[in-house]
């Protein structure tokens, strides 16, 4: 028997809970973890209310979000897995990862700081977890002998976040962050040398 405690949310209650985080990633993408609590209600389509009783407060829903964004990041690293080329797989979810740093830049770092209460609200050590996901690429391509072999997953995440944090906001030419990629990946694969 469960309690009322134990029950699954109301299909209603989950599908504004998906349209709240949906609406929040948006936001934040585009305004930082700052963005308007009411404004992110109003894209989700609900009242201020709805998004106050799913998450009492800023720092839940920068969780969500968060959440959502690396099991999306690390889910699709899951799909290249399972491709025949580990350098095309890799190259591509470091393109995944690019786009993640580039659009997360702020998040992260505030929600960690805001839940340093609950260091568990992702359920997982969302650094690591990238971390593991990136070496699982890497070591494919390693073994594979096209990735160089004393690059480490850390190197290479280390690598992209400078892109990131150097093209973000910063510069006024949309291709470079791609382009610096496309250099990283070169030297990755001992290509153009």
């Amino acid at each position: 028997m469960t309690t009322a405690h134990e029950r699954q949310p109301r299909a209603d209650a989950r599908r504004n809970r998906e349209r709240i985080v949906a609406a929040a990633r948006e936001a934040f993408a585009e305004s930082g973890p700052d963005a308007s609590l009411n404004d992110i209600a109003r894209r989700a389509g609900v009242g201020p209310g709805t998004l106050y009783r799913h998450f009492p407060a800023r720092p839940a829903l920068l969780t969500a979000v968060l959440k959502d964004r690396i099991d999306t990041l690390c889910g699709r690293a899951d799909e290249l897995l399972t491709t025949d080329s580990p350098d095309a797989a890799l190259a591509e979810w470091l393109h995944v990862l690019l786009t993640h740093a580039r659009a997360n830049q702020g998040l992260g770092g505030a929600a960690m700081l805001e839940e340093l209460s609950r260091p568990d609200a992702l359920g997982f050590d969302c650094h690591q977890r990238i971390q593991d996901t990136a070496e699982r690429l890497l070591n494919r391509s390693q073994q594979a002998g096209t990735a160089r072999p004393d690059l480490t997953a850390t190197d290479l995440i280390q690598l992209v976040i400078g892109i990131a944090l150097s093209t973000t906001h910063r510069t006024t030419d949309p291709s470079q962050p791609d382009r610096l990629l496309g250099l990283v990946l070169d030297a990755v694969m001992g290509r153009g040398a």
